[in-house]
């Protein structure tokens, strides 16, 4: 009897603990009991009933209180990648009043991004977008993931805004050069892509080709490769016919021979387009375009539509934005003038302004990358 009795209370004695269940499960539990209440409770008086589910209630909302930030923003990702981007703020907002997080703080910018897409409150949400990832950059500057985060909403912003502020542009260009100073950062494709991109739309040729190329080799899969491969067709036309042209205007009629490099106010180029240069992107269109005096430039038209302009179209370029680029690229020099259109309201197409139907906003998605 004695060593059955001892072999019990050893055998007691050493039996493991539960296992102590974490602050998530403990919520489930707390859901769970809300549901068995609603669905199995029903007292004489309603009021009962109530008391108790808001009793529950507060139980399961204090064990949320104790969950760690790491644990909203797992939960925050989650619950993005199901659609609902509301609740995935608030999972992040939640996390944030626990004290300022940069890896909380670039993920709520880049919801706002989301958030962004479609919505009347498209710039007010860009702009946020910025300020909480300027947030993240101040809690951490040599953080290159923070830097990529901030440069990826200027240049979001630059599309927001109708592709005309180019300052946006370079402060996007400036964060992820900054990101890349980070050797972490540095591995990742889409920066260089995303940067590219920005010099694309500077204008920048050259540096676009650099990262370009950075990003195919780094992942081929994002296609950065094909960036800038043109068709190109016989260059046949005749520009007698601008001659005619009458821009009812006070600009005065110029050549690309005359103008000056920059802004040109005043000053109405006009050409005849020769073809349209074919790419991937929706925005710019490249047109080879000729002029009063035969001379080739490069028109780089923003804002307009791909049907807005046809070979053979005669255009006015009012206030013209001129170019003189040089470009080398792979033991190949590559020199052109060009002229760049921001607004629809600088160019006449055959004499008429560009209609409503014809003019776009160029536009850049987010999304959470798995």
């Amino acid at each position: 009897m004695s060593s059955e009795a001892g072999g019990a209370a050893a055998s007691s004695a050493s039996a493991p603990p539960p296992p102590r269940r974490t602050p998530l499960e403990r919520t489930a539990d707390a859901a769970e009991e809300l549901y068995r209440l609603r669905d199995t409770f029903f007292p004489r008086d309603p009021v009962e009933k109530a008391a108790a589910l808001r009793a529950l209630a507060d139980d399961a909302l204090a064990v949320l209180d104790s969950l760690p930030p790491d644990a909203w923003l797992c939960l925050g990702n989650c619950i993005w990648k199901k659609g609902d981007l509301d609740s995935a703020m608030n999972c992040f907002s939640l996390a944030l009043s626990k004290g300022a997080d940069k890896k909380i703080l670039c993920q709520l910018s880049m919801l706002e991004r989301s958030m962004a897409q479609g919505s009347e409150g498209q710039a007010q949400l860009v702009e946020e977008s910025i300020k909480h990832a300027k947030e993240a950059v101040m809690l951490d500057i040599r953080d290159g993931n923070s830097w990529y985060n901030l440069g990826n909403a200027y240049l979001t912003s630059f599309f927001v805004s109708g592709s005309w502020d180019h300052m946006k542009l370079h402060h996007s260009v400036k964060a992820y050069q900054n990101a890349e100073k980070d050797e972490t950062t540095k591995c990742n494709p889409d920066l260089y892509y995303n940067c590219a991109t920005a010099d694309k739309y500077l204008e920048n040729y050259e540096r676009a080709l650099r990262g370009f190329e950075a990003a195919a080799l780094k992942d081929p899969g994002l296609g950065a490769d094909t960036e800038g491969q043109l068709r190109s067709k016989r260059l046949a036309s005749s520009v007698s016919s601008l001659s005619e042209v009458n821009i009812k205007s006070s600009h005065k009629k110029a050549t690309i021979g005359i103008l000056s490099e920059g802004l040109n106010k005043t000053v109405a180029v006009l050409g005849k387009v020769i073809l349209l240069i074919r790419h991937d992107n929706i925005a710019p269109m490249y047109y080879l375009t000729c002029d009063l005096d035969q001379s080739y430039f490069i028109l780089s038209v923003y804002g307009l539509r791909n049907e807005a302009i046809k070979e053979g179209d005669r255009v006015a370029l009012l206030d013209p934005y001129y170019r003189i680029l040089d470009i080398s690229w792979k033991e190949q020099r590559y020199q052109f003038k060009s002229i760049r259109v921001d607004f629809p309201e600088q160019i006449l197409v055959n004499e008429k302004a560009p209609p409503p139907h014809h003019v776009v906003r160029a536009s850049i998605h987010a999304h959470n990358k798995p």
